[in-house]
């Protein structure tokens, strides 16, 4: 649509009209493909009616934006207040974008995960140098945003009319989203849509929140966060594979064929033999008998498949097709007298170790049992202060994403040796788990109720911990009991208050410890201690 405008300098011409007025609190602001007729160049231009004082506000935001250089915003060329006598109109000239909308883009799908995390990150990081000096960008929707040639981002009409900090970032996560759902979950009565990789449905949460404890701190925090791959590995959801997918050579052959018979021919009358063979105990089972199909038989037939048509099909000679026969006939009775003997081996095992046990029972006198008794009665239990054994042991992450917390290193945390350990992710911005979660752990199983007086920990200098005990191992964290608590120093004794009889301990981790990468923390061995 081509149309004009008035109060404007005759540099800029107006061409076409990009998007639909915009009302603001003081006027309307209208969007312009134009022609700047000294620089022979196309640029944005937006004209903010009336100027003069009302329009104020708006150039001085595009008077700090043009201090900006930044390939992720458009850069401003001009701007003018104008005044309600001589220019009506205010006005701001930008670089103008080549390239496709984001709208544009999504309108065929949403994006792959590593395209939808180098968008974001790379507007993010535009709009945080924006931050930087005291500008809040707004208009931050899938409409102003251009994917340029060579992977780059660009927003058109910078600056908005208005904006805040905190609504750049909750509108970078709505963008995130729309990435990779191709829905927006922030509008009234739309369910949200589900984000399948955990750290960035965490992340949209996270820029959505108004908590103080929950709420991203700044747009440079979401861009760093969108630079971090996940340890977990690709987190894609995956198509599952049909049979027929894969499976090779002959068969696909074979089902290739049929099928164009079944496009052929419709309707064909089957022709098999349903007449029951009559089977005896002492012979074998019988082989299956090649039925003469006049019908041409619809259904999956090993002879006609190969017999009738063998000169059609490529590099099926009668070798191959011999040979098939021969596996067929020979196969199938080598199958079932393998399972005659497995299951022949089965119950001579069950029958032996029965007849077996009862030559047990009834050979015993009350004589070979005082003995044990009086050595059982004689036995003092396990010694206070042992350590105790544990059978298995998990991850506890009620509170997580469903983000694997290196769920493979548990065993390192009572295998006997300080030098291997379980980790816990890194996290960023504070030692309480990034405000993410209160915390993470790990249940011990000791395969029986035990009375313990207390937990053994090797774990990272610094790090706190609670010991819990508990019923199960899929209670929430309330049905654990708090045991005893405190901050590491290395190896640390952790008593309860009085003995306690249980057969699962938990090391619940509350706080972490600063890193080269984050915060984490390591437990390197766990050992309950006996009461006696």
């Amino acid at each position: 649509m081509t149309s004009t405008t008035t109060g404007l300098p005759d540099r800029y011409r107006p061409i076409d009209q990009l998007a639909p007025d915009e009302p603001t609190p003081t006027g309307v602001i209208r969007s312009w493909r134009a022609r700047d007729r000294v620089l022979n160049r196309d640029v944005a231009l937006r004209v903010h009616t009336p100027g003069g004082p009302a329009a104020r506000a708006w150039i001085g935001r595009a008077l700090t934006a043009g201090g900006l250089a930044t390939p992720a915003l458009s850069m401003v060329y001009d701007a003018a207040e104008g005044t309600p006598d001589d220019s009506p109109a205010a006005y701001v000239v930008n670089e103008w974008i080549d390239g496709q909308t984001l709208a544009e883009r999504l309108e065929s799908g949403p994006l792959p995960e590593r395209e939808a995390r180098t968008v974001v990150r790379r507007l993010a990081e535009g709009v945080a140098e924006a931050h930087r000096v005291g500008l809040a960008v707004g208009g931050l929707t899938p409409e102003h945003v251009v994917l340029r040639p060579g992977g780059l981002v660009g927003l058109l009409a910078v600056p908005a009319a208005e904006g805040t900090v905190p609504g750049d970032v909750a509108a970078l996560g709505a963008l995130l989203e729309l990435c990779l759902t191709g829905r927006r979950g922030d509008e009234p009565g739309v369910t949200p849509p589900v984000i399948v990789q955990p750290d960035l449905a965490a992340l949209v949460r996270r820029a959505r929140s108004t908590e103080p404890g929950t709420a991203l701190s700044s747009v440079a925090a979401m861009a760093a966060l969108l630079g971090d791959r996940p340890r977990s590995g690709n987190t894609d959801p995956h198509h599952a594979v049909r049979g027929d997918e894969s499976e090779s050579g002959w068969l696909r052959k074979l089902r290739a064929r049929r099928d164009a018979e079944d496009a052929a021919v419709v309707d064909r009358p089957a022709a098999r033999s349903e007449a029951p063979v009559p089977l005896s105990p002492r012979d074998y089972p019988p082989v299956p008998q090649l039925v003469e199909d006049t019908a041409e038989d619809d259904e999956l037939d090993w002879a006609s498949s190969y017999a009738d048509d063998e000169a059609d099909v490529v590099d099926d000679g009668p070798t191959a097709s011999s040979w098939r026969r021969k596996l067929v006939v020979v196969g199938l009775p080598l199958l079932a007298l393998a399972m005659v003997i497995a299951a022949g081996w089965w119950l001579g095992n069950n029958v032996i170790s029965a007849a077996s046990s009862v030559d047990d029972v009834q050979g015993s006198t009350p004589g070979s049992s005082a003995p044990a008794a009086e050595e059982s009665a004689a036995d003092p239990g396990t010694a206070a202060g042992t350590p105790l054994q544990v059978s298995t042991a998990q991850v506890f992450d009620p509170f997580g994403d469903g983000e694997p917390e290196n769920d493979d290193e548990v065993p390192l945390s009572y295998d006997g040796d300080p030098g291997t350990a379980w980790s816990t992710l890194n996290y960023r911005g504070s030692a309480d788990f990034g405000n993410l979660k209160p915390g993470v752990g790990v249940v011990y199983d000791l395969g029986s109720e035990q009375v313990l007086s207390g937990v053994t920990v090797t774990g990272t200098a610094g790090a706190t911990v609670e010991v819990r005990t508990g019923d199960g191992t899929d209670g929430d964290l309330d049905s654990f009991a708090v045991g005893a608590q405190g901050q590491l120093t290395g190896t640390d004794d952790l008593a309860f208050a009085e003995p306690v009889t249980t057969r699962y301990v938990l090391i619940w981790v509350t706080g972490l410890v600063q890193g080269d990468e984050g915060f984490s923390a390591d437990v390197a061995e766990v050992a309950p201690v006996a009461a006696g």
